[in-house]
């Protein structure tokens, strides 16, 4: 009886066996490890190439932002606290400047030598300053973006009476309810790159505490700026609402505005 032998099949080659790595004496294991090295050190040079990518991207940007920042003048300090407010109805009449023409004055805006309000509140009127270039006025590339259509500035600083408070009023000229109330909507979050410049007489203290707001009136944008002279936050001592109260009282122009044009019965 004849035994027949078996031939013992080859086993298959390993998905990890390239011939290169073979010729070179590297086992299949040692040649999946290799791989495997490979492929890591690929991707964490991809990762570093990406990380790179992404910093001379970031580079880029900040400049622009610090760049907007050196564009004020030293001691300048920003709002912490914005809101912003819608135009309300009854400022209708004055929605548009083709119906209203004539160009604000100094003297119009800024007539009231002292503003008073609740709690005994009295504030003195500083420097007025009247721009016919609102960018002159403002400050923040991304902020003069949105200025497109404006045709005046009017800025006036305050103190209180007893020294306690500083303020300044802005009111902007622009083309319609439309872009004052987009303006005012960008602020909420532009307000951190761009700001209002402040009048000499406006002695914000560098890094202390103020706060902003914007309100949409008809064509029209006032912007409120408060703080306390020392630049501490408020304590509940500090009536903020009272003092924003009174500050707006500069808008009076505006109101005597809508009368002329619509009549007493708006």
């Amino acid at each position: 009886m004849t035994t027949r032998t078996r031939k013992r099949r080859r086993p298959p080659a390993s998905d990890w066996q390239l011939p290169v790595l073979t010729d070179l004496g590297f086992q299949p294991k040692q040649q999946k490890l290799l791989v495997i090295i490979a492929s890591i050190a690929g991707v964490l040079a991809a990762a570093v190439g990406l990380t790179l990518v992404v910093t001379s991207l970031g580079s880029g940007y900040a400049p622009e932002r610090q760049a907007t920042a050196a564009m004020l003048d030293a001691g300048t300090t920003l709002p912490e606290v914005f809101h912003g407010w819608a135009s309300p109805k009854g400022l209708e009449p004055i929605g548009d400047r083709a119906k209203d023409t004539k160009p604000l004055t100094e003297k119009e805006v800024f007539a009231q030598k002292t503003l008073t309000g609740g709690k005994k509140l009295t504030l003195k009127l500083g420097g007025t300053k009247l721009d016919t270039d609102c960018t002159a006025a403002l400050w923040g590339a991304e902020l003069l973006d949105e200025l497109d259509g404006c045709t005046q500035a009017a800025r006036a600083a305050y103190t209180s009476a007893d020294g306690r408070y500083v303020a300044q009023y802005t009111l902007l000229n622009l083309q319609n309810v439309k872009a004052a109330g987009d303006f005012v909507e960008s602020l909420k979050t532009l307000y951190r790159g761009g700001w209002v410049r402040p009048l000499p007489e406006a002695a914000f203290p560098a890094g202390g505490h103020s706060e902003g707001g914007a309100y949409a009136l008809g064509h029209y944008v006032g912007l409120v700026w408060i703080g306390r002279a020392d630049g501490a936050e408020p304590t509940p001592k500090d009536d903020f609402v009272s003092l924003t109260l009174t500050l707006r009282g500069a808008e009076k122009a505006v109101y005597r505005r809508t009368v002329d044009i619509a009549g007493p019965s708006s």
